[in-house]
Protein backbone atom coordinates (compact mmCIF):
# COMPACT_ATOMS: atom_id res chain seq x y z
CA UNK A 1 0.00 0.00 0.00
CA UNK A 2 1.31 3.36 -1.08
CA UNK A 3 1.81 5.57 2.10
CA UNK A 4 2.86 8.27 0.11
CA UNK A 5 -0.14 10.23 -0.92
CA UNK A 6 -1.28 13.60 -1.84
CA UNK A 7 -1.82 14.33 1.81
CA UNK A 8 1.00 13.26 3.44
CA UNK A 9 3.06 14.93 0.65
CA UNK A 10 0.97 18.36 1.59
CA UNK A 11 1.54 17.51 5.69
CA UNK A 12 5.14 16.54 5.82
CA UNK A 13 4.68 13.59 7.34
CA UNK A 14 5.12 9.50 6.78
CA UNK A 15 2.19 7.72 6.68
CA UNK A 16 -1.30 9.32 6.09
CA UNK A 17 -2.86 9.18 9.34
CA UNK A 18 -4.53 11.70 11.31
CA UNK A 19 -4.69 11.25 14.93
CA UNK A 20 -8.43 13.28 14.80
CA UNK A 21 -9.01 16.11 17.68
CA UNK A 22 -11.05 14.39 20.29
CA UNK A 23 -12.24 16.74 23.20
CA UNK A 24 -11.55 15.84 26.14
CA UNK A 25 -8.88 12.85 24.95
CA UNK A 26 -6.56 14.91 23.22
CA UNK A 27 -4.20 15.25 25.72
CA UNK A 28 -0.63 16.62 24.66
CA UNK A 29 0.86 13.37 25.39
CA UNK A 30 -1.21 11.44 22.58
CA UNK A 31 -0.78 14.39 19.78
CA UNK A 32 2.95 14.32 20.14
CA UNK A 33 2.92 10.53 19.73
CA UNK A 34 1.18 10.09 16.74
CA UNK A 35 3.32 12.70 15.12
CA UNK A 36 6.45 11.08 16.05
CA UNK A 37 5.17 7.57 15.22
CA UNK A 38 4.98 9.21 11.52
CA UNK A 39 0.97 10.09 11.62
CA UNK A 40 0.11 13.62 12.55
CA UNK A 41 -1.67 14.65 16.13
CA UNK A 42 -4.06 17.44 16.09
CA UNK A 43 -4.20 19.62 19.19
CA UNK A 44 -8.04 20.04 20.64
CA UNK A 45 -7.52 23.41 21.91
CA UNK A 46 -10.41 23.30 24.50
CA UNK A 47 -8.83 19.58 25.35
CA UNK A 48 -5.61 21.07 26.18
CA UNK A 49 -6.90 24.18 28.32
CA UNK A 50 -9.86 22.84 29.83
CA UNK A 51 -9.67 19.19 30.70
CA UNK A 52 -5.66 19.38 30.46
CA UNK A 53 -4.84 22.33 32.52
CA UNK A 54 -2.13 23.39 30.29
CA UNK A 55 -1.78 27.26 28.86
CA UNK A 56 -2.22 27.26 25.22
CA UNK A 57 1.02 28.47 24.12
CA UNK A 58 2.91 26.76 26.81
CA UNK A 59 0.94 23.37 26.26
CA UNK A 60 2.15 23.88 22.37
CA UNK A 61 5.69 24.33 23.40
CA UNK A 62 5.71 20.83 25.74
CA UNK A 63 4.14 19.03 22.66
CA UNK A 64 7.16 20.80 20.53
CA UNK A 65 9.84 18.85 23.68
CA UNK A 66 8.04 15.81 22.61
CA UNK A 67 8.09 15.48 18.86
CA UNK A 68 10.07 18.52 16.47
CA UNK A 69 7.44 16.63 13.72
CA UNK A 70 4.52 18.50 12.36
CA UNK A 71 1.27 18.79 14.57
CA UNK A 72 -1.94 19.65 14.15
CA UNK A 73 -4.66 22.08 15.33
CA UNK A 74 -9.02 21.49 15.15
CA UNK A 75 -10.53 25.30 14.75
CA UNK A 76 -14.26 25.18 15.09
CA UNK A 77 -15.62 28.20 12.94
CA UNK A 78 -19.20 28.01 14.24
CA UNK A 79 -20.00 31.90 15.47
CA UNK A 80 -22.69 30.53 18.27
CA UNK A 81 -20.29 32.53 20.51
CA UNK A 82 -17.98 35.95 20.25
CA UNK A 83 -15.97 35.29 22.80
CA UNK A 84 -15.55 31.95 21.85
CA UNK A 85 -14.41 32.82 18.09
CA UNK A 86 -12.28 35.32 19.76
CA UNK A 87 -10.30 32.71 21.72
CA UNK A 88 -10.47 30.52 18.35
CA UNK A 89 -9.01 33.60 16.99
CA UNK A 90 -6.18 33.83 19.24
CA UNK A 91 -5.37 29.95 19.23
CA UNK A 92 -4.88 30.21 15.77
CA UNK A 93 -2.42 33.13 16.16
CA UNK A 94 -0.37 31.56 18.68
CA UNK A 95 -0.26 28.12 16.63
CA UNK A 96 1.26 30.15 13.58
CA UNK A 97 3.91 31.58 15.82
CA UNK A 98 4.32 27.79 17.23
CA UNK A 99 5.27 26.67 14.03
CA UNK A 100 1.73 25.09 13.09
CA UNK A 101 0.46 24.36 9.61
CA UNK A 102 -1.98 22.01 9.72
CA UNK A 103 -5.50 22.85 10.41
CA UNK A 104 -8.74 20.87 10.22
CA UNK A 105 -12.19 23.17 10.52
CA UNK A 106 -15.33 22.05 11.59
CA UNK A 107 -18.79 24.19 11.64
CA UNK A 108 -19.24 27.07 10.23
CA UNK A 109 -17.35 29.02 7.19
CA UNK A 110 -13.27 28.30 7.53
CA UNK A 111 -12.01 31.27 4.99
CA UNK A 112 -10.86 33.49 8.02
CA UNK A 113 -8.46 30.29 9.08
CA UNK A 114 -7.57 29.85 5.45
CA UNK A 115 -7.01 33.32 5.09
CA UNK A 116 -3.97 33.36 7.82
CA UNK A 117 -2.89 29.51 6.70
CA UNK A 118 -2.12 30.40 3.09
CA UNK A 119 -0.48 33.64 4.16
CA UNK A 120 2.02 31.05 5.29
CA UNK A 121 1.75 27.95 3.45
CA UNK A 122 -0.11 26.54 5.45
CA UNK A 123 -2.97 23.60 4.18
CA UNK A 124 -6.80 23.69 5.92
CA UNK A 125 -8.75 20.40 5.58
CA UNK A 126 -12.61 20.87 6.71
CA UNK A 127 -14.61 18.60 8.22
CA UNK A 128 -17.91 17.46 6.12
CA UNK A 129 -20.67 15.05 6.31
CA UNK A 130 -21.65 15.53 2.45
CA UNK A 131 -21.26 16.90 -0.65
CA UNK A 132 -23.26 20.15 -0.40
CA UNK A 133 -20.55 21.11 2.82
CA UNK A 134 -17.74 20.08 0.68
CA UNK A 135 -18.48 22.50 -1.67
CA UNK A 136 -19.25 25.00 0.77
CA UNK A 137 -15.90 24.84 2.33
CA UNK A 138 -14.33 24.83 -1.58
CA UNK A 139 -15.33 27.79 -2.08
CA UNK A 140 -13.60 29.09 0.98
CA UNK A 141 -10.11 28.05 -0.25
CA UNK A 142 -9.42 24.41 1.91
CA UNK A 143 -6.91 22.05 0.37
CA UNK A 144 -8.58 19.14 0.58
CA UNK A 145 -12.06 17.56 3.25
CA UNK A 146 -12.15 15.27 6.44
CA UNK A 147 -15.10 13.27 5.58
CA UNK A 148 -17.26 12.26 8.37
CA UNK A 149 -18.99 8.69 7.75
CA UNK A 150 -21.71 6.90 9.35
CA UNK A 151 -18.95 4.76 11.78
CA UNK A 152 -17.52 7.72 13.06
CA UNK A 153 -17.52 8.70 16.84
CA UNK A 154 -18.41 12.24 17.92
CA UNK A 155 -20.84 13.89 15.51
CA UNK A 156 -21.22 11.34 12.86
CA UNK A 157 -22.25 11.46 9.32
CA UNK A 158 -25.14 9.34 8.03
CA UNK A 159 -23.55 7.97 4.61
CA UNK A 160 -21.08 5.25 4.03
CA UNK A 161 -17.38 5.42 3.90
CA UNK A 162 -17.54 4.23 0.26
CA UNK A 163 -21.04 6.16 -0.44
CA UNK A 164 -19.35 9.69 0.38
CA UNK A 165 -16.33 8.78 -1.26
CA UNK A 166 -18.38 8.43 -4.56
CA UNK A 167 -20.03 11.16 -3.67
CA UNK A 168 -17.00 13.78 -3.49
CA UNK A 169 -14.81 11.69 -5.94
CA UNK A 170 -15.43 13.92 -8.58
CA UNK A 171 -14.22 17.25 -6.49
CA UNK A 172 -10.63 15.89 -7.72
CA UNK A 173 -9.59 17.14 -3.81
CA UNK A 174 -7.78 14.94 -1.37
CA UNK A 175 -10.08 13.53 0.53
CA UNK A 176 -9.82 12.04 4.49
CA UNK A 177 -11.71 9.70 5.64
CA UNK A 178 -12.94 9.31 9.07
CA UNK A 179 -14.78 6.43 10.51
CA UNK A 180 -14.93 2.95 10.68
CA UNK A 181 -10.77 2.37 10.55
CA UNK A 182 -9.05 1.06 13.45
CA UNK A 183 -6.71 -1.23 11.61
CA UNK A 184 -4.67 -2.70 8.64
CA UNK A 185 -7.67 -4.47 7.16
CA UNK A 186 -9.90 -1.13 7.22
CA UNK A 187 -7.11 1.31 6.78
CA UNK A 188 -6.03 -0.33 3.25
CA UNK A 189 -9.97 -0.79 2.31
CA UNK A 190 -9.83 3.19 2.82
CA UNK A 191 -6.74 3.91 0.64
CA UNK A 192 -7.59 1.46 -2.01
CA UNK A 193 -10.85 2.95 -2.08
CA UNK A 194 -8.91 6.24 -3.20
CA UNK A 195 -8.87 8.20 0.16
CA UNK A 196 -5.62 10.21 0.77
CA UNK A 197 -5.69 9.12 4.04
CA UNK A 198 -7.67 8.64 7.28
CA UNK A 199 -8.68 10.27 10.39
CA UNK A 200 -8.84 7.93 13.44
CA UNK A 201 -10.19 9.03 16.68
CA UNK A 202 -11.55 5.61 19.02
CA UNK A 203 -8.55 3.52 18.27
CA UNK A 204 -6.29 5.65 19.62
CA UNK A 205 -8.58 6.87 22.77
CA UNK A 206 -7.33 2.81 23.93
CA UNK A 207 -3.94 3.67 24.26
CA UNK A 208 -1.05 4.37 26.31
CA UNK A 209 -0.28 7.82 25.62
CA UNK A 210 -4.12 8.71 25.85
CA UNK A 211 -4.80 9.63 29.72
CA UNK A 212 -8.53 8.98 29.52
CA UNK A 213 -10.06 6.92 32.20
CA UNK A 214 -9.25 3.51 32.30
CA UNK A 215 -12.72 2.32 32.84
CA UNK A 216 -13.35 4.15 29.31
CA UNK A 217 -10.60 2.22 27.80
CA UNK A 218 -11.72 -1.12 29.27
CA UNK A 219 -15.71 -0.29 27.52
CA UNK A 220 -13.89 0.70 23.95
CA UNK A 221 -12.23 -2.70 24.52
CA UNK A 222 -15.55 -4.48 25.34
CA UNK A 223 -17.76 -2.82 22.77
CA UNK A 224 -18.44 -4.08 19.57
CA UNK A 225 -20.05 -1.51 16.34
CA UNK A 226 -23.65 -3.14 17.76
CA UNK A 227 -23.08 -1.09 20.95
CA UNK A 228 -22.30 2.05 19.77
CA UNK A 229 -25.81 4.19 19.44
CA UNK A 230 -26.81 7.73 18.58
CA UNK A 231 -27.56 10.83 21.39
CA UNK A 232 -29.15 13.62 21.23
CA UNK A 233 -28.63 14.26 24.91
CA UNK A 234 -25.12 15.45 24.54
CA UNK A 235 -25.45 18.66 22.38
CA UNK A 236 -28.96 18.37 20.93
CA UNK A 237 -27.97 16.44 17.43
CA UNK A 238 -26.89 12.98 17.25
CA UNK A 239 -23.55 12.19 18.98
CA UNK A 240 -22.27 8.46 18.90
CA UNK A 241 -21.64 6.93 22.32
CA UNK A 242 -21.10 3.44 23.59
CA UNK A 243 -24.54 2.17 25.38
CA UNK A 244 -23.84 1.90 29.07
CA UNK A 245 -26.96 1.43 31.67
CA UNK A 246 -27.03 4.96 31.89
CA UNK A 247 -27.12 5.53 28.23
CA UNK A 248 -30.12 3.37 28.24
CA UNK A 249 -31.97 4.70 31.51
CA UNK A 250 -31.99 8.24 30.16
CA UNK A 251 -33.06 7.44 26.51
CA UNK A 252 -31.25 8.92 23.32
CA UNK A 253 -33.91 12.04 22.00
CA UNK A 254 -33.64 15.52 22.99
CA UNK A 255 -36.78 16.63 23.93
CA UNK A 256 -39.74 18.67 21.27
CA UNK A 257 -38.86 21.86 22.86
CA UNK A 258 -35.07 21.32 22.65
CA UNK A 259 -35.37 20.43 19.03
CA UNK A 260 -37.72 23.22 18.10
CA UNK A 261 -35.42 25.64 19.46
CA UNK A 262 -31.93 24.21 17.91
CA UNK A 263 -33.98 24.67 14.54
CA UNK A 264 -35.07 28.67 15.50
CA UNK A 265 -33.31 31.25 13.45
CA UNK A 266 -33.11 33.46 16.28
CA UNK A 267 -32.48 30.46 19.00
CA UNK A 268 -30.14 27.98 17.35
CA UNK A 269 -27.06 29.72 17.83
CA UNK A 270 -28.25 30.23 22.10
CA UNK A 271 -29.38 26.53 22.17
CA UNK A 272 -25.95 25.46 20.38
CA UNK A 273 -23.67 27.67 22.96
CA UNK A 274 -25.68 26.24 25.75
CA UNK A 275 -25.42 22.80 24.63
CA UNK A 276 -21.65 23.02 23.87
CA UNK A 277 -21.39 24.18 27.51
CA UNK A 278 -22.86 21.36 28.76
CA UNK A 279 -20.99 18.84 26.69
CA UNK A 280 -17.60 20.39 27.57
CA UNK A 281 -18.52 19.61 31.57
CA UNK A 282 -20.05 16.15 31.03
CA UNK A 283 -17.70 14.56 28.43
CA UNK A 284 -15.05 16.22 30.72
CA UNK A 285 -15.74 14.32 33.73
CA UNK A 286 -16.99 11.07 32.00
CA UNK A 287 -13.58 10.88 30.03
CA UNK A 288 -11.29 11.57 33.68
CA UNK A 289 -13.42 10.08 35.99
CA UNK A 290 -14.47 6.77 34.76
CA UNK A 291 -17.69 5.28 35.44
CA UNK A 292 -18.04 6.47 39.03
CA UNK A 293 -19.78 9.54 36.85
CA UNK A 294 -22.88 9.23 34.00
CA UNK A 295 -20.96 7.34 31.63
CA UNK A 296 -21.03 9.68 28.24
CA UNK A 297 -18.34 7.46 26.32
CA UNK A 298 -17.59 8.46 22.81
CA UNK A 299 -16.48 6.23 20.21
CA UNK A 300 -17.09 5.49 16.99
CA UNK A 301 -18.23 2.27 15.14
CA UNK A 302 -14.09 1.46 15.07
CA UNK A 303 -14.22 -0.31 18.25
CA UNK A 304 -14.25 -3.62 16.31
CA UNK A 305 -10.34 -3.06 15.63
CA UNK A 306 -10.08 -2.01 19.20
CA UNK A 307 -9.12 -5.37 20.73
CA UNK A 308 -5.92 -3.91 23.66
CA UNK A 309 -4.79 -0.76 25.08
CA UNK A 310 -1.48 -0.15 22.77
CA UNK A 311 0.69 2.50 22.05
CA UNK A 312 0.50 4.56 19.78
CA UNK A 313 3.27 3.56 17.99
CA UNK A 314 2.40 0.14 17.70
CA UNK A 315 -1.31 1.32 16.61
CA UNK A 316 0.29 3.45 13.83
CA UNK A 317 2.89 0.34 12.53
CA UNK A 318 0.61 -2.13 13.11
CA UNK A 319 -1.15 -0.21 10.41
CA UNK A 320 1.46 0.32 7.78
CA UNK A 321 3.28 -2.54 7.95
Amino acid sequence: MNQNTVFSKQVGIKYPIICGAMYPCSNPELVAAASEAGGIGIIQPLSMVFAHKHDFRKGMQFIKSLTKKPVGLNIITEKSSKLYEDRMKLWLDIALEEGVRFFVTSLGNPKWVVDKANAVGGIVYHDVTERKWAEKALESGVHGVICVNNRAGGHAGELSLESLYKDLESLNIPIICAGGVSDKKTYDEALSLGYAGVQMGTRFIATKECNAHQDYKNAILKATSQDIVLTEKISGVPVSVIKTEYIEKIGTKANPITKYLLKHKKMKHWMRLYYTLQAVWKLKRASLEGSGYKDYWQAGKSVDGCNSILTTKEVIDGMVS
